[in-house]
């Protein structure tokens, strides 16, 4: 999982501009109780009681030391899983009908070439990036160099906007809005695979959703439930970090999304 109920705490605290103090006070909870789950003591009456303070789903957010969605087995789809930084970063490999697609570069040339080599893609039909943060771009000179077609949201080459649609071969790629995390962010639709598919970059992670400031926080928020809750229960979501998940999984245990 890339956050555990900490991170999903202090985004959630973050993005409503609220003060630990305070949240425990509308939550009937004294600060102690607050700043203890904040530094990682859990407590599942105290975070049942401060979820609704957060706008947070009380059952999922006290679920949330549990959860771990259920492994995604599509032969199409293959995780990219790089180091970067004191973690990971994931990049996407989709192929069908003789095309590959990649989605997003990870944080170095060096990283993303020795991936791309251990699964035996030397050479793309067509790359996407979900956005410009460097651990989503770092390797771009080297998918430059091995992709036909490489789509940037707003960016030079070929430039890629919400609303455009992509076919490549079979396949149709719907690039739609998921400002918030970062400005400018897309998320892609993919149809024509065994399941809906649906690459969120930051956007959305297994649990929890990426940090925003309070200016984004809520219209992040209302980006997500339009382009990715509004999709069927078993459609596939490929994170730009940690294990991928479904719609329906994150329907019921993501906290961000009563």
């Amino acid at each position: 999982m890339e956050d555990d109920f900490t991170y999903v705490i202090r985004k959630a605290l973050r993005g409503l501009n609220l003060a630990p103090g305070d949240a425990a006070a509308r939550a009937g909870l004294a600060e102690s109780e607050v700043m203890g789950l904040i530094r990682g003591t859990f407590s599942k009456d105290a975070a049942s009681r401060l979820a609704p303070v957060l706008s947070l789903k009380p059952e999922a957010l006290a679920g949330l030391p549990d959860y771990e969605p259920n492994a995604v087995d599509l032969p199409s789809v293959e995780r990219l899983d790089m180091a970067f930084a004191d973690g990971q970063v994931n990049a996407w490999l989709i192929r069908h009908d003789g095309r590959s697609m990649l989605f997003d570069t990870g944080a170095s040339n060096s990283s993303i070439a020795l991936a791309l080599n251990a699964f035996g893609a030397p050479h793309l039909d067509a790359a996407f990036v979900t956005h410009d943060h460097q651990d989503h771009v770092g390797g771009l000179e080297e998918v430059a160099r091995r992709s036909r077609v490489l789509y940037l949201p707003g960016g030079s080459g070929h430039p890629i906007q919400a609303g455009d649609v992509i076919a490549i071969g079979l396949l149709k790629i719907h690039a739609f809005d998921l400002n918030g995390h970062c400005a400018g962010a897309l998320g892609y639709r993919i149809e024509g695979l065994e399941k809906p598919v649906c690459v969120v970059g930051d956007a959305l992670f297994a649990g929890s959703i990426g940090g925003c400031p309070t200016e984004t926080y809520l219209t992040a928020l209302e980006l997500l439930r339009r382009g990715v809750f509004s999709q069927s229960d078993e459609s596939v979501l490929l994170p730009g970090h940690g294990p991928a998940s479904t719609v329906g999984e994150e329907r019921t245990s993501n906290p961000f999304f009563p």
